[in-house]
């Protein structure tokens, strides 16, 4: 075949994303917080930008409306600030008020927040009053330590501990990293464990718990070996850990009950910690008549304006076309940028009015009367595309009566149930907690017999099902459990 050059006509077709339009896309899926401090650049940046007047509600939290109508089926109502809110009209039902899970101390070797109301994750702000840990210790530090360079390498380890007061980096490497002896290291780490609250300082579970009984002269051998043998007692091997202890059942009771007095976590008792807390983007709640009042959270979000008169002043004084166009640039990208956060605000709105009035039960009754959700039928119920409604869901969290919860934790697949419209599998988890809990010590349910309960409720599960959502939700097999149940009768 020969070669030669030539021309050639070829037509094709290419989807093209502006800059503004990519810029849109990425401020949809940013949270609140991300978005402060997106707009605290475009302050720097645009001269035209100014900051207006942010309307608040009266109380503990603070909301404003959405800047004009939300597009949505539902009608919009101003609230009691002169704001814009959503109201999901529903028929009242009696609510039902969940199980609260609590922990004990032998989960304390995991991370993980506390659990609220019907057994989800309460993502409330923490409250930060009164000293922090780390101020806690190093106040103390001055009285404890020989001289000075002692006190320095306790201050080093007290920076290095978690917010439980645990030491969470080897010695070896502090030792490095400071230039001295592994051996001096060590004092100092005695230093820091002889310290108020009893504990800080330890490596792992078995050693807080052995410097709280050291504290309380009860740290014979027999209690050490119980320590020890820590993982023994959260399977409820009792008589394994009677013979390792070599005590009667009397002994054993008194030893197991002083262990449970002992703080897993002694560091979790002071505030002021530099963890920031959950801010909701989304505000629910009842309206006085039987649905429910939404609302975009704009604590956190600064409203944006225009600064007219700037522009009017640095257009006269423009002396050439060049800051003249520079000048209507930065006025462009004032107005997108204005537009496009008062677009975000009511794509969030619409998506969580639409969450809100599906998972209605939710919101009164709790997880049990969750249903199954997907991205697919809120993206088809307001007109948008699902990729879209997961960048809404996304680091957007809701705060609600119940708690805050992240938006994403209304998604969830379904499974079978009498009333034909499934059951979302967080209400299963949520049911067989509950019966967990409600079961006999003497008699407890194995997984065959969950189902059995489960399917008498209507529910349509296999027991490989019912054993995979067991364990999601940290609840050992009905053998585990009877061994644990029999180790708390003592």
């Amino acid at each position: 075949m020969a070669l030669s050059p030539r021309l050639d006509l070829r037509q094709t077709q290419s989807l093209v994303m502006t800059p503004q339009l990519q810029q849109a896309i990425k401020l949809l899926a940013l949270s609140n917080l991300e978005i402060e401090a997106f707009v605290g650049e475009a302050l720097e940046s645009n001269p035209l930008l100014d900051i207006g007047e942010v309307r608040h509600e009266k109380g503990a939290d603070q909301s404003g409306g959405d800047e004009g109508a939300a597009p949505s089926e539902h009608e919009s109502d101003p609230g009691p600030d002169g704001s814009e809110a959503l109201d999901i009209e529903s028929h009242a039902v009696d609510p039902e008020a969940g199980p609260a899970d609590i922990g004990d101390w032998g989960k304390a070797g995991s991370g993980g927040g506390a659990l609220g109301e019907d057994g989800v994750p309460d993502l409330e702000n923490r409250s930060s009053d009164g000293p922090s840990l780390t101020e806690h210790l190093e106040a103390q530090i001055g009285g404890e330590a020989r001289d000075a360079r002692e006190a320095l390498i306790a201050l080093r380890l007290v920076g290095e501990l978690d917010e439980a007061g645990y030491l969470v980096t080897d010695l070896r490497e502090i030792a490095e990293d400071l230039g001295v002896p592994l051996a001096e290291v060590e004092r100092g780490l005695d230093l820091v464990q002889r310290l108020d609250p009893t504990g800080v300082g330890a490596r792992d579970l078995a050693e807080c718990l052995a410097l709280q009984a050291r504290e309380a002269d009860r740290y014979d051998p027999c209690m050490a070996r119980l320590i020890d043998n820590l993982e023994l007692v959260a399977q409820g091997e009792v008589a394994r850990l009677k013979r390792l202890c070599q005590v009667d059942d009397e002994d054993f009771a008194d030893m197991l009950g002083e262990l449970r007095e002992y703080d897993p976590k002694p560091g979790l008792r002071f505030g002021g910690t530099t963890e920031t807390g959950i801010v909701p983007d989304v505000l629910v709640a009842p309206d006085g008549t039987g649905g429910w009042t939404i609302r975009i959270n704009e604590a956190s979000l600064p409203r944006l304006v225009v600064n007219r008169e700037y522009y009017v002043e640095l257009k006269g004084g423009a002396r050439d076309k060049k800051a003249l166009s520079w000048l209507n640039e930065q006025l462009s990208e004032a107005d997108w940028l204005i537009r496009a956060l008062d677009q975000r605000q009511k794509t969030i709105l619409k998506t969580a009015a639409d969450i809100v009035k599906r998972q209605d039960g939710f919101f009164r009754q709790g997880v049990s009367a969750m249903k199954p959700l997907t991205l697919r039928e809120v993206a088809e119920s307001i007109a948008m595309h699902e990729s879209t409604v997961s960048r809404v869901t996304s680091n957007k969290y809701l705060s609600c009566p119940r708690g805050t919860f992240e938006l994403k934790y209304f998604f969830s697949s379904g499974v079978g149930a009498a009333d034909g419209e499934g059951a979302s599998s967080e209400a299963i988890k949520a049911r067989i907690k509950a019966l967990i809990d409600s079961e006999d010590s003497k008699k407890v349910h194995s997984d065959q017999k969950l189902v059995d309960l489960l399917n008498a409720e209507g529910f349509d599960l296999a027991r490989r099902t019912v054993a995979k959502y067991r364990e999601a939700i940290g609840i050992g097999s009905s053998a585990q459990r009877r061994r644990a149940k029999k180790l708390q009768g003592l």
